[in-house]
């Protein structure tokens, strides 16, 4: 299988088989972000993806689900998604879900035909980068799209039958705007219903415009207290008829997990369990973070 540069895929894709349709990110220009800064974007061949898909085929008896990478696939074009798909399923007829990172721009750009063509060919659970539910911090973050933009949009992929996840970034907004924040990001959920939704903590890549923001003074992190509170306000005004609450990722100091609404109450006291038992000396600073943000409190 051929891979160009880093490859990165959300962790509920562990089980996946990854294939490389794009390299690099077709944005590239979010203002925390350095992931993809030194991979120009381009588009992998036909011939490439259907040598690695004859590769798949005699390495394993069943794939069930691919997940297209890497930053943004669905920045093709959906004629060539379209074909992508075709020859999936031609060679490994056995798959049920095709997957990938998606952006909103990318979705503005497809027809509703065309989106429902691609869900009929199996194309599914798209993993969008809305990061907050509060039009100045999309706008800081530099996304490249509205939050207005990001509803209509993910809207239609509702309307096409293609399920997709959304990425929300605790702290996005600084920390003099924790309670904005939270509100923001609850209601923007409430509103699109999305099928799973993937909380991370800020992290700053070294590098990034924002890092050199926080170098100056001119953007102030959450504190660790600040984060926790920050997502349990997000929780407890969440109002889902079936989402997954996925808070796992590194960054996250108090790992929860769960279907909404039904554990929306574990998770909250989870939270706050957490939230009790952290000592005041971390809590309220900056910890050193790790890679993806992954903190450590002794």
């Amino acid at each position: 299988m051929k891979y160009t540069g880093p490859v990165y895929r959300p962790p509920f894709e562990a089980n996946s088989l990854l294939l490389q349709v794009t390299v690099g990110c077709s944005h590239n220009q979010c203002s925390f972000c350095t992931m993809y800064s030194d991979v120009p974007f381009h588009i992998e061949s036909m011939e490439q993806i259907e040598r690695d898909l004859w590769e798949a085929r005699a390495d394993y008896t069943e794939v069930k689900r691919i997940f297209l990478v890497n930053a943004d696939p669905f920045a093709l074009s959906a004629d060539r998604l379209k074909s992508i798909a075709q020859k999936i399923n031609e060679i490994l007829p056995e798959v049920e879900t095709i997957a990938m990172y998606a952006s909103v721009n990318n979705i503005i750009h497809k027809t509703d035909a065309e989106l429902k063509e691609l869900r009929a060919l199996k194309i599914n659970d798209l993993n969008i980068g809305l990061e907050s539910g509060m039009p100045e911090v999309v706008e800081h973050f530099n996304k490249g799209f509205t939050v207005d933009e990001a509803k209509a949009q993910l809207k239609r992929l509702t309307q096409a039958g293609i399920d997709f996840s959304v990425n929300i970034i605790i702290g996005g907004a600084g920390s003099e705007k924790t309670h904005e924040n939270a509100i923001a990001n609850s209601q923007l959920l409430n509103e699109i219903q999305p099928k799973l939704i993937f909380i991370a903590t800020l992290h700053v890549d070294p590098g990034s415009p924002l890092d050199e923001e926080l170098s100056q003074g001119l953007f102030k992190e959450n504190t660790l207290r600040q984060n926790i509170e920050e997502e349990i306000e997000m929780l407890s005004g969440l109002d889902l008829e079936h989402t997954y609450f996925f808070g796992l990722h590194t960054s996250n100091v108090i790992p929860v997990h769960g279907m909404l609404p039904q554990k929306k109450d574990h998770m909250i006291a989870r939270l706050k369990n957490g939230l009790s038992s952290i000592r005041a000396e971390y809590l309220d600073a900056h910890p050193e973070k790790g890679a993806e943000g992954s903190v450590s409190i002794g």
